[in-house]
């Protein structure tokens, strides 16, 4: 059996083996004895049994957002919080 981490580094390396369909890629792990955990996840797009193989948990998606903050709406009567300009007649200095 051919080792999965060697394979999944092949399938990543060669553009052919990595847009390849789900027949063909299924076909050449065969040929190449590959693991039943990888063949199965490229045959059901399911990747829980490689996971299972290599021992890793699977990945869970970040609990933050990219999202832009938001600030605190200024209470009534209290005036908007602005920053400083920028003061413009002001060079920085070369020494």
């Amino acid at each position: 059996m051919t080792d999965t981490i060697d394979l999944l580094e092949a399938i990543g390396r060669d553009a052919s083996l990595r847009h390849a369909s789900t027949e063909e890629l299924t076909t050449m792990l065969k040929q190449a004895q590959a693991s039943e955990a990888l063949t199965g996840a490229v045959v059901s797009g399911d990747s829980s049994q490689l996971s299972k193989e290599l021992d890793c948990p699977p990945c869970d998606p970040p609990q933050s957002t990219q999202a832009p903050g938001h600030e605190e709406e200024p209470e009534e009567g209290e005036p908007l919080k602005t920053p400083p300009a920028p003061d413009k007649d002001k060079s920085p200095s070369h020494q």
